[in-house]
């Protein structure tokens, strides 16, 4: 699983080059606007992913070319990488599946059980026309588990391809506690699709309370798939005993449910973690969950 050493890299690899073109700080600066800052791309990428074009390729052929249009920054360590890779392993039954030496998601084949809609919605984006950029975001105060940036070409170069960049903050997972069958419902792995879902199918989270909204109903699919309990809502609340902001530890909760048969009486599961180290935390979201 070590990467090879820059020398003994393909250089005309295209996901070598679009994890190069991210490498590097490419920020303006570390606090996040109401609307996100555009990430810049190079014209290489645009030249690497057109002589590389080989798109809607069936899964189980996609491991034995050479595209691939989810990357990893080079800042995403091996070790960060094989643990995402295992979590997807375990959402999808592809016991194949695996970042390679470039960091290039390569999808599996034969699957064993999992999910068949979360190995579909990663077919999609493997083999689409958007670039995805995996980041490192641990412990990171502006992201909260995960989330996704748009990209933008550095020159106005006509038929390029949108791309985006998805930040993952491996650190707020590990904060999280609850409930076992929560815990595996809510990972890095299934952080990772439902920001992959928003880039594949525009789908929106949910604007109130007490709903898992759009986006989230589709991740619910795959963990329903997967003999996992689904998200209730998409916005956390906070615990009754430290809504007063004089408590230094702000506890916050998530719920999931499940369909227990055969009386088909929902069984709830709660996650819990401090919301003053996961960070991610704005006004609008306050009051978005607590009114």
């Amino acid at each position: 699983m070590d990467l090879t050493t820059p020398q003994h890299r393909r250089r005309d690899s295209p996901e070598l080059a679009l994890a190069e073109v991210f490498d590097g700080p490419i920020w303006e600066g570390a606090d996040l606007l109401p609307r996100p800052r555009w990430i810049l791309i190079s014209r290489i990428l645009r030249v690497a992913w057109l002589a590389a074009a080989l798109l809607f390729l069936p899964a189980d052929l996609l491991a034995e070319t050479n595209a691939s249009n989810v990357v990893c920054r080079n800042g995403l360590a091996v070790e960060r990488r094989e643990e995402l890779a295992g979590k997807l392993r375990k959402i999808t039954g592809w016991s194949d599946l695996k970042f390679d030496l470039t960091g290039a998601l390569r999808l599996g084949t034969n699957p064993v059980n999992g999910s068949k809609k979360a190995r579909e919605l990663l077919s999609r984006v493997v083999t689409g026309g958007t670039a995805v950029v995996l980041e490192d975001a641990s412990k990171r105060a502006d992201v909260a588990f995960c989330q996704v940036l748009p990209g933008k070409w550095k020159a106005n170069v006509p038929d390029s391809h949108p791309a985006f960049v998805v930040r993952i903050d491996f650190a707020d997972f590990e904060n999280v506690m609850g409930d076992a069958p929560a815990l595996q419902a809510f990972d890095a792995g299934w952080g990772l699709l439902h920001e992959l879902d928003h880039v594949v199918n525009n789908s929106l989270d949910a604007t109130c309370p007490g709903e898992p909204g759009e986006c989230e109903a589709h991740i619910n699919e795959m963990r329903h798939e997967c003999g996992l309990p689904q998200r209730a809502q998409y916005f956390y609340t906070y615990s009754p005993l430290t809504v007063d902001s004089a408590f230094i530890t702000r506890l916050v909760q998530l719920s999931f449910e499940q369909e227990e048969a055969p009386s088909r009486k929902k069984k709830r599961y709660l996650l819990v973690w401090d919301a003053n180290l996961v960070g991610g935390i704005t006004e609008g979201k306050k009051i978005a969950v607590l009114r």
